[in-house]
């Protein structure tokens, strides 16, 4: 006989998802002000130095000081379009850790746009970005 099992809801703390999404949104300010300023220090500010990032051209990448090397070099000649940065869904499995859909869409509607899959810990009162997983926005593969 196969045991039914009830599949939980993880995001049943208001308190935990408040404090989620507050850090959700001053991470997401911080990253648009880093990108309209081409600043890769200030868009890295928050991550931890054991970060775990997944490029949206497939690169993973574990540790800040390679990926921030990498940010500067972008940066430096403009790669990521003039963009606007949109909080999509946030979730907050336990206190002091929030996963969070954010899109960067270019301005011009056809220039490189993201959706970040980010997980954030908090630490000593500070919010840090422990994962990130970046997937491209495009049109799916045609049907046949």
């Amino acid at each position: 006989m196969t045991q039914t099992r009830t599949r939980p809801a993880l995001d049943d703390d208001p308190a935990a998802h408040a404090a989620a999404e507050a850090a959700v949104a001053r991470f997401t300010a911080e990253l648009q002000q880093a990108l309209d300023a081409s600043d890769a220090d200030a868009y890295d500010r928050s991550f931890a130095a054991d970060v775990l990032w997944g490029s949206p051209y497939g690169a993973a990448l574990a540790g800040f000081d390679e990926l921030n090397a990498i940010h500067r070099r972008l940066m430096a000649v403009r790669t990521a379009p003039p963009s606007t940065f949109e909080v999509v869904a946030v979730r907050a499995p336990a206190p002091g850790m929030a996963i969070a859909h954010i899109r960067r869409q270019a301005n011009d509607g056809s220039g490189f746009s993201e959706l970040a899959l980010y997980t954030l810990v908090e630490r000593d009162g500070q919010w840090w970005l422990a994962a990130a997983q970046n997937t491209p926005i495009a049109a799916p593969p045609a049907q046949t």
